[in-house]
């Protein structure tokens, strides 16, 4: 029962900042530096598997060690799993796309540290607290 209830807090909680943060990003960084790389609609079913996926990966590697070592070893996993899959999709795509600029990896990169850190200690506070 407490993956199940941590795996809801993460999803509510990333879920959550991930819409506050594509809702001002997409029209303020990502349209203006990427434009027609764009989709001209979001794509729902493989955001879908991948935040089905993600939260599954941040629930095995932040928040399992987390419900057993503390909320520091949730925050630590969480910001090395949130750099390190964030900088492999936009590492990659500076590296194959013939634009991709710096800046939005350098940006992206920081979210995806701060929002995963985030999610997985909060999950992982939720939790030990009500399971």
């Amino acid at each position: 029962m407490q993956y199940v209830i941590a795996y809801v807090a993460a999803a509510v909680v990333f879920g959550a900042l991930d819409a506050l943060w594509l809702g001002w990003a997409g029209s303020k960084l990502y349209r203006p530096a990427l434009g027609d790389l764009l989709a001209p609609q979001f794509r729902a079913a493989p955001a879908l598997v991948f935040y089905v996926l993600y939260l599954a990966g941040m629930l095995w590697f932040a928040v399992r060690p987390g419900l057993s070592q503390g909320l520091g070893a949730a925050a630590l996993n969480g910001a090395i799993l949130g750099a390190m899959c964030y900088m492999t999709y936009d590492l990659t795509s500076q590296a194959v796309l013939a634009r991709w600029p710096v800046h939005v990896t350098v940006i992206d990169v920081i979210w995806g540290t701060f929002a995963t850190t985030v999610a997985a200690t909060a999950a992982t506070w939720i939790a030990l607290k009500f399971a």
